[in-house]
């Protein structure tokens, strides 16, 4: 097994058999000891995230599964805190989208002159490029195209996969009586196919139960016990 990537919130091994492995860490992104799914650097840790978050992926990848929609999830180890995932080529150097279903985090910080925090939005999908050195910064759709990071319909592609792939996400949080505010994926080339990768943990999205912004174990305790 041969390390290949050193992550915040987990490592990445190469099984040399054609698929990889993810070791799930206690670390969560945020500032100053405060969790925050939008943050690029390890704020805190907490006994158990990990497993809590492979967990919550292994849910939410089977419900995606059962939907028709494609990832590069194959198995989960809860014992030893693993996924197990076909290969796949990042788009670029990495690039994240967020869908925003309410005004919170980085979008009322740039548009807070606008809208009100907690507004509802319209399954509202923006993009990122993963670079910590210059923020993560948001890139359009004409700029990925000159770029040559996407190709000519990939956008609009990956904007419907990703509202397709949180509607199913939302769905099952309202079932247990939880709201998803905001959720950020990743995306990459399976066999050359735009495809869902990385995790789907709650230290990628913000969900409320009411007016409580429930933490990431609280999240994955309700989620998978309910």
């Amino acid at each position: 097994m041969k390390l290949v990537y050193k992550g915040k919130t987990k490592d990445v091994y190469d099984l040399e058999d054609g698929t990889y492995l993810f070791q799930f860490k206690d670390d969560l992104t945020g500032t100053d000891g405060v969790f925050d799914p939008g943050a690029n650097t390890v704020g805190l840790s907490i006994e158990g995230a990990g497993l809590a978050g492979l967990k919550l992926s292994g849910h939410f990848f089977s419900l995606l599964q059962e939907s028709g929609i494609p990832s590069h999830f194959i198995s989960a180890d809860f014992e030893k805190a693993t996924m197990t995932v076909h290969p796949a080529v990042r788009i670029g150097q990495g690039l994240e989208v967020i869908c925003r279903y309410r005004a919170v985090g980085s979008f009322i910080r740039r548009y807070g002159a606008y809208v009100q925090p907690g507004t509802l939005l319209p399954a509202y999908v923006e993009m990122t490029l993963k670079d910590d050195e210059r923020g993560d910064p948001l890139i359009t759709r004409e700029c990925l195209q000159l770029l040559d990071i996407l190709e000519e319909g990939e956008y609009d592609t990956l904007v419907d996969m990703t509202r397709r792939i949180c509607q199913v996400i939302k769905d099952d949080l309202a079932a247990k009586g939880m709201e998803l505010y905001d959720i950020k994926l990743e995306f990459g080339r399976c066999e050359g196919k735009l495809t869902l990768i990385d995790e789907i943990s709650a230290g990628s999205m913000r969900v409320f139960a009411g007016a409580e912004n429930l933490q990431p174990l609280e999240l994955s305790a309700r989620v998978l016990h309910n």
